[in-house]
């Protein structure tokens, strides 16, 4: 029987989703993915990293055009011409994801991961949000912006997020039945929050603790 476990973390921008994973998964020991999986995907691709930035958490409707081959071994079904389609870079990274998850315990951040291992039982998905001021402080500090440019990036970045999630998947980003647990980190602050979810994660997997 196969031990291995996933951590999927859908988040809303300055929740702190992105801390909260990497201090979880150093905690439960296993490895963190989040934009990483971008490297990874153009690697396995051989298709030029700077697409798969392009497209990252973005709906799947539009065509890249673009030469993008870094060697001549990808298949008719990645690309026609010059042209390559969004549900194709996802399905690329789709197939990371899951790779990953066979191998070995892990945590992945966005991309839709829940989505993706929906058919593994050793999963634990969960939400991260957090009161507006605090969303908009964090990415201040964490970006050099104003007040209102943090809005506007909050504003869009989540509309983007819940688009391709959405879009992805049968699911609702941010819903409450779309995931195992939602958590607002201004509740608990960061390792508050962690601690929850270590423990939520121990809890529904059977783990010992270490």
């Amino acid at each position: 029987m196969n031990e291995n476990f996933v951590i999927n973390i859908g988040r809303q921008l300055g929740s702190g989703g992105h801390e909260v994973g990497l201090l979880l998964a150093a905690a439960l020991n296993i490895d963190f993915y989040d934009k990483e999986l971008i490297e990874m995907a153009s690697e396995k691709s051989g298709l030029a990293k700077g697409l798969f930035e392009k497209m990252d958490e973005k709906t799947g409707r539009s065509m890249i055009h673009g030469i993008f081959s870094m060697h001549s071994g990808v298949n008719n079904e990645v690309y026609a011409g010059n042209y390559l389609c969004n549900e194709t870079l996802f399905k690329i990274q789709s197939d990371v994801i899951r790779e990953l998850a066979e191998k070995k315990s892990c945590l992945f951040v966005g991309r839709c991961a829940d989505y993706i291992l929906r058919d593994n039982e050793r999963v634990v998905n969960v939400f991260i949000a957090a009161d507006p001021s605090d969303r908009v402080k964090r990415v201040m500090q964490k970006q050099g912006l104003t007040a209102e440019k943090a809005e506007e990036l909050i504003e869009k970045t989540d509309k983007k997020r819940s688009g391709y999630y959405n879009f992805y998947s049968n699911k609702v980003w941010g819903a409450a039945e779309s995931y195992h647990l939602c958590i607002n980190t201004s509740a608990l602050g960061i390792e508050g929050t962690v601690n929850l979810v270590r423990h939520f994660v121990e809890e529904k997997l059977k783990l010992k603790a270490g």
